[in-house]
């Protein structure tokens, strides 16, 4: 109950103000394994908009227009990975200003490691399910969805945040080596995940997705996986965040070392806080509640404000490389 009420009241809170044109909403509650939200161009007001059985308390709400008609066509779509124990909400700002932008945007509960499920947290399993379940939301909005002739099959990109960081790496071509593991293991660590990685008994690192043309990914969790071999396979353009305080088991020192061994000239920007900064900003109520997640270091950053240069790079960087004109909305 601790981990739905942090996520639920992160929901309310933690909201930057409403975009310049709504953004419409679409809420994905039929399925277990499908369960979050599609941001899409919509041209009424925003107003709040009640998640029903996906919030963890009634007053729940989003800012947008729900079940809004979509606006335009050939839209380029992004589909958003959180991060462990988090929810389809938690970087609800930048949706909203890819939406605003002309983008379709889709994230979800990863099944099992989210904030109302930690059944599977702190399994090996989810190393290899976080990318399955993000093939599988790629296909439900390439071929399921009801608005899918809006999309642009050839305008994917992808955005994660901390193991959503490893799963948009292993999906856009790198290769994860689980046994290595082992080697951050201390000897008396007995651990389940320790104990595998010892023996040899990982999973496969999970298959690329090509159809995922641009990825945007922040603190990347699990870079003790790969190798400069293993990232040698991905070839398309990256915008790399990281900051450099790192916390939450992400080390400011593996991203950077991660960041220095990709191929090709991605896009790198280093920011001076810790991890959760890259998390939507937090109200005061959110930031009294739950201090964790609220407060960056170091005094004085200012998440906001970093916010709104960082949603406008996210939004310049995949309209560069998933729009054929390089203009959206």
């Amino acid at each position: 109950m601790v981990l739905r009420a942090f996520w639920a009241y992160a929901i309310i809170f933690c909201c930057l103000g409403s975009p310049v044109e709504a953004a419409g909403i679409q809420l994905l509650d039929s399925d277990e394994g499908l369960a979050g939200a599609i941001w899409y161009p919509c041209a009424e007001e925003p107003k709040d908009v009640p998640l029903g059985d996906l919030a963890a308390i009634p007053e729940i709400r989003l800012m947008g227009v729900k079940d809004c008609p979509v606006t335009g066509t050939k839209l380029p779509l992004v589909i958003f990975s959180h991060g462990r124990g988090g929810w389809f909400t938690m970087h609800h700002d930048t949706a909203e200003a890819l939406a605003d932008a002309g983008f379709v945007v889709a994230a979800i509960n990863h099944p099992g490691d989210n904030g109302n499920d930690s059944s599977q947290r702190d399994k090996m399993s989810v190393w290899a399910s976080h990318p399955v379940d993000m093939v599988r939301l790629l296909d439900f909005m390439l071929h399921g969805w009801k608005d899918k002739d809006v999309i642009d099959p050839g305008g994917v990109g992808f955005f994660g945040f901390s193991l959503g960081g490893y799963t948009g790496l292993v999906l856009v071509g790198a290769h994860a080596d689980f046994r290595r593991l082992a080697l951050f293991c201390k000897e008396a660590d007995k651990t389940e995940n320790c104990e595998r990685a010892r023996s040899g008994d990982v999973p496969p690192s999970p298959q690329p997705d090509q159809r995922i043309r641009a990825a945007v990914l922040a603190d990347a969790a699990m870079t003790f996986a790969f190798t400069p071999e293993g990232l040698s396979g991905i070839k398309i353009p990256l915008q790399i965040w990281r900051s450099e305080l790192g916390g939450n088991g992400v080390g400011a020192a593996s991203t950077a070392l991660t960041a220095s061994q990709l191929p090709g000239s991605p896009e790198i920007h280093t920011i001076p806080a810790g991890h959760y900064a890259f998390l939507a900003p937090c109200s005061k109520q959110l930031a009294t509640a739950i201090p964790r997640i609220c407060t960056d270091n170091p005094p004085g950053f200012d998440r906001a404000a970093f916010h709104r240069e960082f949603d406008a790079s996210v939004v310049r960087f995949f309209r560069e490389h998933l729009v054929s004109d390089g203009k959206t909305r």
